[in-house]
């Protein structure tokens, strides 16, 4: 699962490290969040470029986007089966630039951990487009992560983590020319044993508000041992909205 992510490389790095062709300035974020605005990169023409897209996937078959599900993430093991994703997944392949994850743990009180690259370096989420188009004429580009089982590491968090694909790579996920995925279907793995690190951090991050550095910042023992002995905030109506709209496909958490 990928709820909320982080992208603070500079953005000239990020141009460097993922080849397109456009030089967009952007501000730091610490706690992107789902229907924000998200960097994507996707070949358009036989050129890489970057574009800002909404992050909660629309189908392009969706008549009315207010009754419809809020996928954020599709799943690999079924992303060319679901009428949502399998037309994105042959011709719509992109990336998300990132330098991090949250990722809450299963505990009866959820607490969030920060999860990022051994080495530091900003890497790309496995993602798939699709712009939706309205009765008006309006159109709107929109884009989920995807999914898969996760290893060993961090499946002590959660069941599932983000795909994400090393540069070596890039070339090969992007590559929607033949519109078929065989090749792309075999980058679908969770992330090697080892190459991504964890740490808890401060509940603040729960908040979509809180965007700053302090988020990503692992919090001390003391600070661990008196965020547990707070008295957890269960909010009955948003657990059932969150049920009736997920679909196996993804969900804030």
């Amino acid at each position: 699962m990928c709820g909320r992510f982080v992208i603070t490389s500079a953005p000239e790095a990020l141009r460097k490290l993922f080849g397109y062709i456009d030089q967009p300035n952007f501000p730091p974020r610490y706690n992107v969040a789902p229907t924000q605005p998200v960097p994507v990169v996707i070949v358009d023409n036989g050129t890489r470029q970057f574009r800002l897209m909404r992050w909660g996937f629309i189908p392009a078959w969706v008549k009315d986007p207010r009754g419809f599900a809020l996928l954020i993430n599709a799943r690999a093991e079924t992303v060319t089966d679901k009428p949502a994703f399998k037309n994105a997944i042959r011709r719509r392949r992109c990336l998300i630039p990132a330098d991090g994850w949250y990722e809450w743990s299963q505990s009866a009180r959820k607490r969030p951990y920060f999860i990022h690259r051994r080495d530091g370096q900003p890497f790309g989420f496995a993602a798939l487009a699709e712009t939706w188009s309205g009765p008006n004429g309006e159109e709107l580009d929109t884009v989920a992560i995807v999914t898969t089982a996760a290893g060993v590491g961090l499946a002590m968090l959660h069941p599932r983590v983000p795909v994400t694909i090393s540069p070596d790579d890039f070339g090969r996920w992007l590559d929607c020319a033949g519109d078929v995925a065989a090749d792309a279907l075999a980058l679908l793995a969770p992330p090697a044993e080892g190459e991504f690190v964890c740490h808890e951090v401060s509940t603040r991050v729960n908040r979509t508000a809180n965007d700053d550095a302090q988020l990503i910042l692992p919090i001390s023992g003391e600070e661990a041992e008196a965020e547990r002995e707070k008295p957890a905030k269960v909010s009955p109506r948003k657990r059932v909205a969150a049920t009736a709209r997920d679909d196996g496909q993804g969900s804030l958490f």
